[in-house]
């Protein structure tokens, strides 16, 4: 591959990972272009950036996803190549080819790459030939309710309704019963249609307390492919990730090999290049399966960078400017322990609805290991137009049960006030004893989580502390609020005695 020089990037994103290549970009010395929606356009990523353009209204449909007017943009301002982000175009493989097409340089993986395993229906298939073990299912999209009931029968309940393209949980029904299955399909095609624009889905056997288990890889133009280990991500509401954590308490170093390695051959047989992560389902007795692969970066990708001491975006921008991995296997090493919090505003009381508003304080975490990735300040709205996470908190320790402790210090020093947010439910989990043990499975929640677990009524001293104070700092509702204790209660300490729920 000829070697192309990067001097100006355009990140086709918002938020906390526009943020985030902004800065590695600028730590190579790149020059940053950000595009905004109106809901956007007082962000810190648009303020961080060299250059920012508005790119239309706030609905995604008329911004972040006008694939055409980016690229305008893009080569309007100069821009070298295009930075997808995670979400959006991130996994549009006609938008990669439209970038490539116009003389831009695609920070990602080749469209013919994305085609064949971004499609889930696509991946089975690659997975199938390279002998990656495989969950049994539909061979392919099902075109009927008829062929559905063929497959159930085949197979047996529980199962799973799966969008072949896409992620994040749409277009996902999990189906216990025949007379569910009819409706599940429909629900489930519906959803897939209008997220991705394909209705394509296909079914398979729903593995009974799994753990979703993920290997990062990185691959250059030269046929270097690398896993950078596995990130263990079961912890999950509605099919989603909420926390995340680096290595798995439950792979060893045998299972760790090869998950590895049927990672590196997928990669390998499609001419896969950048970054990517393979998705596998780890059952009770260590046998995996093939899950799916996401082409792109993911969301939980600072776990990784924190065991393994990379720079994720900046290897990928080494590798779209066609430098080859300066690294072999052998050379990386796991260092110590990660774990990711996402922090969403979602209120846990409420089946993890979206609680937008203003964040009427926002105060970080600080000290070592400790790393907030975010979008937003002290004062800004929350939107409704997009995904509800505000940021998400990494910490690293030298082991597991440092890392839990730094998380849960770090969780109460988070400070926000103005919306509801999954760090409670964030604590709740970090300090159950099947999470600390380990012994926990996708259906977590499910099993171990209630509402009222995170709804503690206020204790006498509590609520005078609330009647003080609530009259001069601003109203709210007593069951939304609690006092954080403190032995020295004063005027300057006000904000210390408000915090969410424990």
């Amino acid at each position: 591959m000829k070697k192309r020089e990067i001097k100006k990037i355009l990140i086709a994103n918002r938020g906390e990972i526009a943020l985030r290549v902004i800065r590695s970009a600028k730590e190579m010395g790149i020059k940053t272009v950000a595009i905004y929606s109106d809901a956007d356009k007082h962000a810190p990523f648009v303020r961080s950036a060299d250059e920012s353009y508005r790119i239309g209204p706030p609905p995604s449909n008329q911004s972040y996803l006008l694939g055409d007017k980016i690229i305008e943009i893009a080569l309007q301002c100069n821009a070298d190549a295009i930075h997808p982000g995670y979400g959006f175009l991130s996994e549009n493989a006609d938008f990669a080819e439209k970038v490539i097409n116009a003389g831009l340089i695609f920070i990602g993986p080749p469209p013919s790459a994305m085609r064949k395993i971004g499609d889930k229906l696509s991946a089975k298939q690659t997975a199938k030939e390279q002998q990656v073990p495989m969950i049994s299912g539909s061979d392919g999209a099902i075109r009927s309710i008829d062929e559905a009931k063929k497959v159930a029968e085949k197979i047996g309940f529980p199962l799973l309704i799966k969008a072949s393209a896409g992620g994040g949980g749409k277009g996902m029904r999990l189906i216990n019963t025949i007379n569910e299955l009819e409706e599940g399909i429909q629900r489930a095609m519906s959803e897939a249609l209008s997220a991705f624009g394909d209705d394509a889905v296909f079914i398979e056997k729903y593995a009974e307390e799994p753990k979703h288990i993920e290997v990062q890889i990185l691959a250059d133009h030269y046929g270097n492919v690398v896993y950078l280990f596995e990130r263990e991500c079961s912890i999950q509401r509605r099919h989603q990730k909420v926390i995340e954590e680096a290595p798995s308490s439950a792979v060893n170093d045998d299972l760790r090999k090869r998950m590895g390695e049927c990672a590196v051959a997928l990669a390998k047989a499609v001419g896969y290049t950048n970054a990517g992560t393979v998705e596998f389902l780890v059952d009770k007795h260590r046998n995996f399966y093939f899950l799916e692969v996401n082409a792109r970066l993911q969301v939980e990708h600072p776990v990784t960078e924190m065991i393994t001491g990379l720079d994720l975006v900046k290897e990928q921008i080494k590798i779209a400017m066609g430098e080859p991995l300066s690294f072999s296997q052998e050379d990386l090493k796991i260092n110590g322990h990660a774990i990711e919090v996402r922090v969403s505003a979602e209120d846990p009381l409420n089946n993890f609805l979206p609680d937008v508003g203003k964040l009427l304080m926002y105060q970080r975490p600080q000290g070592h290991g400790i790393r907030v990735d975010d979008g937003y300040e002290e004062g800004m709205e929350i939107p409704i137009y997009y995904d509800p996470m505000i940021a998400k908190l990494i910490v690293h320790a030298k082991d597991r049960n440092a890392a839990i402790e730094k998380m849960l210090r770090a969780i109460d020093e988070y400070k926000i006030v103005g919306v509801e947010t999954t760090l409670d439910f964030c604590k709740f989990v970090l300090r159950h004893p099947d999470f600390i043990s380990g012994k926990f499975d996708t259906g977590f929640v499910a099993k171990h989580f209630q509402p009222q677990l995170l709804s503690e009524p206020l204790n006498q001293e509590e609520q005078n502390v609330l009647a003080i104070f609530s009259s001069s700092f601003f109203e709210i509702e007593k069951n939304k609020w609690r006092v954080y204790q403190h032995n020295n209660l004063n005027q300057e300490h006000t904000s210390e005695w408000y915090r969410r729920r424990k």
